[in-house]
């Protein structure tokens, strides 16, 4: 019996060591050979000093802190159907305009949200669906300081840009990137597409749309518009409005409730009719009575008899290969100016200029048809 508790005296001390190796090997504190238990205050973990922020660290919280309280939540509802759509708006001037996507305010009622989680109704006084943008006024001036505006005409592929809005509702949401690509067209629910768009890969999210995409000395450059997405959610392509048509659009809108749609009065071929016919350029398929591209004897297609019209194939010596590039063109000259144009005739090549007229002004809103 001795023997036999020395056995299991041995075997016990045995299988104690092998765990204090073990715990040891774990960093935990192993029981003593004795059977008892290390004892003693674990050493709180020392924190490190974290030291200055990164430059670009600063620059990022600093366009935040400066851009952030002038960004405000856009929310629309209200009719029978009660639906609540988001977006985001941001202070244009002194006057407390607030500037958005026209696809976010198409409710019969507008809501501002201020940081402060405040709501101010708010009136749609113009509308260019033609570029996706709208011009709130607030039933009060809002307390918060216009944007500075910038310019998109000296971008450059690469270049950081910050994106703040409402993503899904989540307010005052910074995002930051770069200028993936310039020159982008955008097609809108007019039948027009917008010219110049700015491609970026910073985070943009459904509830987005309207806010300011910025560079990185915190002035406008563009409003964000659209993503490009099969899911619907952020897949690394967002687009926005560059600054410079909407510094164009915006006081417009506020005097007199609309843009001017700059056109010569033609209706485009579809590009899939110019395709099969061989066509490269702009083939126009008609010209409005007593436009200017009718007065200037521009020529339209007769299908019945087989005659294409002419085809647009140079603006202002640029090359025209499609819609967004005429339209593009004319935007930028704008009414009251004139477009010299290249035109192809059968097998002569003619040179015309044509005034820019505002081809929307009868209808009293966007166009209803891919006219230009």
């Amino acid at each position: 019996m001795r023997r036999e508790a020395g056995g299991l005296t041995m075997l016990k001390r045995t299988m104690m060591a092998a765990l204090a190796v073990a715990l040891a090997a774990c960093g935990v504190g192993a029981p003593s050979v004795e059977g008892g238990t290390q004892t003693g205050e674990i050493d709180p973990r020392v924190i490190q000093a974290r030291g200055t922020l990164a430059e670009s660290e600063q620059a990022t919280i600093a366009i935040f802190e400066s851009v952030a309280p002038s960004v405000l939540l856009v929310i629309s509802g209200g009719g029978f159907s009660q639906e609540v759509g988001s977006g985001t708006g941001f202070v244009w001037d002194a006057e407390g305009h607030v500037v958005t996507n026209n696809h976010v305010v198409q409710a019969p009622q507008v809501i501002i949200r201020l940081p402060n989680g405040e709501d101010i109704a708010a009136q749609v006084i113009g509308r260019a669906p033609q570029y996706d943008i709208a011009v709130l006024r607030p039933e009060r001036r809002i307390e918060a300081p216009a944007l500075a505006i910038g310019t998109s005409a000296d971008l450059q592929v690469g270049q950081a840009t910050f994106a703040i809005g409402n993503p899904f509702g989540f307010d005052r949401t910074i995002t930051s990137g770069i200028v993936s690509a310039l020159g982008r067209q955008l097609p809108t629910r007019e039948g027009r597409e917008i010219a110049d768009v700015i491609q970026t890969d910073a985070a943009i999210n459904p509830g987005n749309s309207g806010g300011p995409l910025l560079d990185s000395a915190g002035r406008v450059i563009g409003v964000t518009t659209a993503i490009y997405s099969p899911s619907g959610a952020y897949a690394g392509l967002g687009f926005a409005v560059p600054i410079d048509t909407v510094v164009r659009v915006v006081p417009a809108l506020i005097r007199d409730g609309r843009a001017p749609i700059a056109g010569i009065g033609i209706l485009a071929a579809d590009q899939s009719i110019a395709a099969r016919l061989g066509v490269e350029g702009v083939l126009i398929w008609e010209t409005s009575g007593g436009s200017p591209a009718a007065r200037a004897g521009l020529r339209g297609t007769d299908p019945q008899r087989g005659v294409v019209g002419d085809v647009i194939v140079q603006a202002e010596g640029q090359p025209i290969r499609r819609l967004a590039d005429l339209t593009g063109a004319l935007d930028r000259l704008g009414v009251g100016g004139e477009i010299d144009l290249t035109i192809r005739r059968g097998d002569r090549t003619l040179e015309v200029s044509v005034p820019i007229e505002d081809i929307g002004a009868e209808r009293g809103g966007g166009p209803t048809a891919p006219d230009k």
